[in-house]
């Protein structure tokens, strides 16, 4: 399957860099750490939920919170 990943492009070069010391792709480098995390298993951890009601604070919105979090994406 294909897919599209936004990764630091510190990361993508040091990975890169092992990936040729390793004589592997970049792709089986990806896999393989992800195997690697989906065995190791995932810890349930609990997070604190509000009680507080009344929905977005006066002057926010959906569209808003979506545009300023997308801002800073760069898609090549």
């Amino acid at each position: 399957m294909k897919t599209t990943l936004n990764l630091p492009d510190p990361i993508v070069r040091d990975a890169k860099r092992r990936a040729l010391e390793e004589e592997t792709t970049l792709t089986d480098l990806i896999v393989q750490g992800l195997k690697a995390r989906l065995e190791r298993g995932g810890q349930s951890v609990s997070m604190p939920v509000s009680q507080a009601g009344g929905g977005l604070r006066p002057g926010v919105d959906w569209a808003r919170l979506e545009a300023a979090e997308n801002e800073g994406e760069v898609y090549r």
